[in-house]
């Protein structure tokens, strides 16, 4: 096992995703950074080894697939040892009337945002609670609260992520494994939604940087005071 443990961070992309596997990876913690597609991992991986601090390395897992996943885990486990984090930060999105919905679509954003949900976090279960000990937190979202109109295709399957936390966090909590839901109430900074921040106030836009530190503070907890809900929103956010 590496020397300061290893974080399984799922659904990375280059905004909050990258910013996880840093702020990890800055503590020395050895990272496994899984997306579906292998291209969006080799930039995330080259540079988070660029930083000198914990190795990273890419994973293609399609978190749907049950065996994918079981052996995403298998594989970090038996190389580095059991995760002592894991994050799902993986999801799917669509705005569309209900007029003009069509079953497949809603279907993909509800395994992607509730079933890989289920697949992962059990793994990561599985594997901690021999341990009686580890974080698993999972990416919530306006919607995990809130259908609203032309929302349901995220709705769904988010609200369906946090009713899974709950239900994990009460079971899992009394054997040592922390499991927390965080809201992301707001649009995350990023290249493609940099010039949203043009006609806003300034720090109007989630900066991935501050999301992640939160996760890491999640992380490092006391079990005296573990917290499960949390909501990040920039100052500017009305809720």
């Amino acid at each position: 096992m590496s020397e300061n443990g290893s974080v399984i961070v799922v659904g990375v992309g280059p905004g909050l995703g990258a910013a996880l596997c840093r702020r990890f990876s800055k503590e020395g913690m050895k990272v496994a950074v899984a997306s579906r597609k292998a291209e969006n991992t080799e930039k995330i991986v080259t540079e988070v080894n660029a930083l000198g601090g914990g190795q990273a390395r890419g994973f293609s897992v399609d978190t749907t697939d049950e065996g994918a996943v079981q052996s995403l885990f298998d594989e970090v486990a038996g190389d580095w040892g059991v995760p002592n984090a894991v994050i799902y930060n993986a999801g799917a999105f669509m705005k569309t009337s209900i007029l003009e919905a069509k079953a497949d679509d809603f279907k993909r954003c509800w395994e992607a945002n509730c079933y890989g949900g289920f697949l992962v976090g059990r793994a990561a279960a599985k594997c901690m609670v021999h341990h009686g000990s580890g974080s698993i937190l999972f990416t919530g979202a306006t919607a995990s609260k809130r259908g609203s109109a032309q929302f349901f295709n995220l709705s769904v399957g988010k609200f369906g992520l946090l009713a899974l936390a709950q239900a994990m966090a009460r079971e899992l909590g009394p054997q040592g494994i922390h499991v927390a839901h965080i809201i992301i109430d707001g649009q995350i900074m990023s290249e493609r939604y940099a010039h949203l921040a043009e006609d806003r106030p300034p720090d109007a836009l989630l900066e991935p940087e501050s999301i992640a530190e939160t996760y890491w503070q999640l992380h490092m907890q006391d079990r005296t005071s573990w917290a499960f809900d949390v909501d990040l929103r920039p100052w500017v956010e009305k809720f």
